[in-house]
């Protein structure tokens, strides 16, 4: 049996009820847009909830509120992953979503317009392309370590205004020892297990790197 949205609720007790209705409007905009621009497998469109929203919240577990106007930047963020789940649950955040296949950007703009989320700003472009500075990325496991830093060095802001120093909250499974040794850099591994029970989050996890 797939999860429905009462697995968001369950781990997140103190939604809002705008948060849970738009959470739960994730089950009719994701499938509707799904058929017509293929961003999710159609073996995970059904395993939506767990698979793609709450592994997204995995962040939001990690670190549980960000200050105001924080700034963070979604780098290959697909269908919308994690940054749709992340701007729902933190509203006063501002979330750009950037992809470098236009196609995927559309429904991203369609999912947030449909939710009415107005801290969504999503483009089709490169990350290594944008000029603008952020104080987070975040991203799905879309390449190597190693790979993503170079992308995104330079996009932070200097000044910390968060409980952690700016950095990247990197979604990624497996065993990323070698991985980040390639990468040379210093990463906090932060397992989704301590957070979710689910058998599919037991080698995943938030990889933390301040920047």
């Amino acid at each position: 049996m797939n999860p429905t949205v009462d697995i968001i609720y369950e781990h997140f007790p103190k939604l809002t009820d705008l948060q849970k209705e738009q959470f739960a409007k994730l089950a009719e905009l994701y499938p509707f847009w799904n058929d017509q621009i293929n961003v999710v497998s159609r073996k995970d469109i059904e395993s939506l909830y767990l698979k793609h929203v709450l592994h997204s919240l995995g962040i939001a577990k990690f670190i549980t509120e960000f200050a105001p106007n924080t700034r963070i930047l979604d780098v290959g963020t697909g269908g919308g992953f994690p940054g749709i789940p992340l701007a729902i649950m933190f509203p006063e955040v501002k979330f750009h979503l950037v992809d470098s296949i236009g196609k995927k950007i559309k429904v991203v703009r369609e999912v947030a317009a449909g939710l009415g989320l107005n801290n969504v700003e999503a483009d089709h472009i490169r990350a290594e392309q944008l000029d603008y500075k952020y104080d987070f990325v975040v991203s799905r496991a879309v390449t190597r370590l190693g790979d993503f830093i170079p992308w995104i060095r330079n996009k932070f802001e200097k000044k910390d205004r968060n409980g952690i120093p700016n950095g990247i909250l990197y979604l990624k499974g497996g065993d990323l020892r070698e991985e980040i040794k390639e990468a040379k850099v210093k990463a906090e591994l932060h397992p989704l297990s301590s957070y979710f029970k689910d058998e599919f989050f037991d080698t995943k996890y938030v990889v933390y790197v301040p920047m």
